[in-house]
């Protein structure tokens, strides 16, 4: 009964999102920090030592941009990747930053 429960109500969150509804996630773009980020054809992520609010953020944010180097003039993809050099908490504050 419970995964009948479970499914009803997955279906019910789709019609609402299909429907356009006023809806929490209604409207995916503002959801996203970067917007119309252009990835370049066969790019990469790089692997990223993570972040781990214990070391200097100072010296992460080098190491990232370091790894990132090839694609420093396009500032729209530094920041659309850089929350997966991020760890828990530190990703929580990061994807709820305003867009600017």
């Amino acid at each position: 009964m419970m995964e009948r429960e479970k499914f009803d109500h997955i279906e019910e969150w789709l019609r609402v999102i299909e429907r356009g509804r006023d809806y929490a996630f209604a409207d995916m773009a503002e959801l996203c920090l970067v917007l119309d980020v252009i990835i370049p054809l066969r790019f990469k992520v790089p692997d990223f030592d993570k972040y781990k609010e214990t070391t200097c953020p100072k010296n992460h944010l080098k190491m990232y941009n370091k790894k990132m180097g090839a694609y420093s003039k396009n500032e729209k993809l530094l920041m659309y990747f850089f929350q997966k050099s991020l760890t828990r908490e530190v990703v929580t504050w990061y994807t709820n930053l305003e867009p600017s």
